[in-house]
């Protein structure tokens, strides 16, 4: 066999060979490997591609106008998979997404600096976003994958991604967006109690995409109707979007609306009058996993709260299971405290509520639904001087990653399931059932009592690992994520 051709020979052949970079006049020695690590498609893998690596001349620097400050950071990253832990206080997230685009090295920034698994016994606040105008925020939808979330404001949709940068802001013809879900990645629904319709807006494009009303020709009280509560997040083309309307003429239904046509589908519980039991839903989850539709009412007045839950089958339009409170259950003791918030647990197949007299949280399993199926749960481990939770007026619950965040008057509040001892693992189903029987969870306040203090909590949704907050009259949305410091560090 003839000698080999080494001019068809190449650095990416040669995990170990050196190579020199000259980034903004600063030199930077490193080897093909660590080059490679950020990616086949990286600009520093293509740099391998040089033939000769073998010639007996020393290879000239190549030459990157770009900043050499951030470029050290990037490759001490490929080098380590860490970001070293003085970064995030000298270069914003935004500056060093910039120049990891231009190396094609995004994918390994991003995991570098997303947030740890969100636990709400860890969780602390690192960011307020604000947007540039009329920042008091009147609903919130966050990406459920990404940690990225939406914000309505004045009339306006603002847009942050995974690293909370503001991508972008819609103007819609709404005067105040009191209901907003993201049906689409960049698509979102939107509605107001001001103004009648659903409207579809491309969050991304800055464009109107078409509406949805409510309408019966047989029945002219059905004029004008407003959204008081939107279903979505879209999870394949045929998943239907879920809008609660109501018209000022007290009557009120829940439409199932095709993505793709964005037209009305299927009319369901439709009601009229009212009374408390009546009510347009204030709150929709769409319980893919079980093929239901969750609705909940509540209203307050001088002598309480009252309201209603019920479990909608939209194939059937029948209502499988429904609680009206005050008025249900078995237990007296109980009577008058209805629930002031409730929703959905769909890991967990779960409805969790928060009382408004008692501030208990209490569980009811969706696999043993009955007449009074609630499970009130009892601190199991509170500790001497625990922060005293109070009354649950004015109280709002959101389920996520099978935690249970509660808003109240005395702070924010987290219930969480005890895990197994052995490994901190995740309970089954049946552990999980049993573990609701059992009381098996404990509680504690995620803030400090000068952050409960800073105003009464008004909206909460959870996205990626990250929660999302605001708060009656303070401008901006809080993000909340686990104070695990290794995430400053570290890529896993």
């Amino acid at each position: 066999m003839e000698g080999r051709d080494s001019s068809h020979v190449t650095l990416a052949s040669q995990p170990n060979a050196c190579v020199v970079l000259d980034v903004g006049g600063k030199l930077f020695e490193t080897t093909v490997a660590t080059l490679q690590s950020g990616g086949p498609d990286s600009l520093l893998a293509a740099l391998c591609l040089r033939a000769n690596p073998d010639s007996d001349e020393e290879p000239s620097p190549v030459f990157i106008d770009r900043d050499p400050e951030i470029f050290s950071t990037l490759l001490s990253l490929l080098r380590s998979g860490r970001l070293p832990s003085s970064v995030l206080s000298r270069f914003s997230n935004q500056d060093l997404l910039e120049e990891a685009l231009y190396y094609g090295v995004e994918a390994r920034l991003r995991s570098a600096l997303s947030p740890p698994p969100l636990v709400g016994f860890d969780a602390t606040l690192v960011a307020t976003l604000r947007p540039a105008s009329d920042a008091f925020p009147t609903a919130l939808s966050a990406g459920s994958e990404d940690g990225s979330v939406w914000i309505a404001h004045g009339g306006q949709i603002s847009a942050y991604d995974w690293s909370l940068a503001h991508t972008g802001t819609v103007r819609t013809h709404l005067d105040e967006i009191t209901a907003l879900q993201r049906v689409w990645p960049e698509v979102a629904a939107a509605g107001s109690l001001d103004s009648p319709g659903l409207h579809f807006y491309d969050v991304s494009g800055g464009r109107h995409v078409g509406s949805v009303h409510w309408s019966d020709p047989g029945d002219h009280r059905v004029y004008k109707a407003r959204v008081t509560a939107i279903a979505a997040g879209w999870s394949g083309p045929d998943d239907p979007v879920y809008a609660a309307f109501e018209c000022p003429h007290p009557e009120n239904c829940i439409l199932a609306v095709d993505p793709a046509t964005l037209l009305p589908t299927a009319a369901i519980g439709r009601q009229s009058g009212s009374a408390a039991k009546a009510a347009a839903p204030g709150r929709l989850v769409h319980v893919r996993e079980r093929g239901l539709v969750f609705a909940a009412a509540v209203s307050a007045g001088a002598f309480g709260y009252a309201g209603y839950m019920r479990l909608w089958d939209p194939r059937s339009g029948e209502a499988v299971w429904e609680t009206n409170e005050p008025g249900a259950g078995s237990s007296s003791r109980r009577f008058g405290d209805s629930f002031a918030d409730a929703d959905v647990d769909r890991e967990g197949s779960a409805i969790y509520k928060v009382c408004w007299r008692s501030g208990d949280v209490a569980v009811a399993d969706m696999r043993r639904l009955g007449e009074d199926p609630w499970v009130y749960l009892e601190e199991r481990s509170a500790a001497a001087g625990m922060r005293s939770a109070g009354e649950g007026a004015n109280s709002v619950l959101r389920c996520y990653k099978n935690q249970v965040f509660v808003g109240r008057e005395a702070g924010l509040e987290v219930w969480s399931q005890i895990m197994d001892k052995e490994g901190g693992r995740r309970r089954s189903d049946r552990e999980t059932e049993a573990a609701v029987c059992e009381n098996a969870f404990r509680r504690i306040f995620v803030d400090k009592e000068e952050d409960a203090r800073r105003g009464l909590i008004k909206a909460m949704e959870g996205g990626g690992d990250r929660l999302f907050l605001s708060r009656e009259g303070v401008e901006g949305v809080e993000v909340w994520e686990s104070s695990d410091l290794s995430r400053a560090i570290s890529l896993v």
